[in-house]
């Protein structure tokens, strides 16, 4: 049995409401599993997120990362006090995408303390894997920014 890293139960009605009039609304990032220690989002291969050549952009790849880290520490935290800020993200961009989706599996690393680092899986709508990321976050009171 998995013991849920979540602070609340999660919910992705919720969870897809923090898209509202941001980058991951425009780019058609969609979260769409939680489970006890994961996140999964998608993002389609359209002209908002493929570069000139048209291929799937890399920043895009990094986009749909840093947007699965991000959420994934709010909603570790108690929301209503902590939110996590990005501090490092890299990616190795593994295979090209063309077209489709490209599926995003968040996972914790380290989730003590005032750093969160993720492990981000991107996947293909073949299951290939197309690129690896991790994310660092820190977590700070949230009166920093009211």
């Amino acid at each position: 049995m998995n013991i849920s890293i979540w602070h609340k139960e999660p919910n992705l009605t919720t969870i897809n409401s923090l898209n509202e009039n941001t980058l991951g609304q425009n780019l058609g990032i969609e979260f769409i599993e939680v489970g006890a220690n994961y996140l999964v989002a998608t993002m389609p291969v359209d002209e908002r997120t493929k570069q000139p050549f048209g291929l799937l952009h890399g920043g895009a790849n990094v986009a749909l990362a840093e947007t699965l880290g991000s959420v994934a520490s709010l909603l570790v935290v108690n929301s209503e006090v902590f939110m996590g800020v990005g501090v490092e993200i890299n990616a190795n961009h593994i295979k090209a995408v063309l077209t489709g989706k490209v599926k995003g599996i968040c996972t914790p690393l380290n989730i003590a303390g005032k750093n969160h680092v993720w492990d981000i899986k991107i996947y293909n709508d073949e299951n290939e894997l197309t690129c690896v990321s991790r994310f660092t976050c820190t977590i700070i009171p949230k009166t920093k920014f009211i």
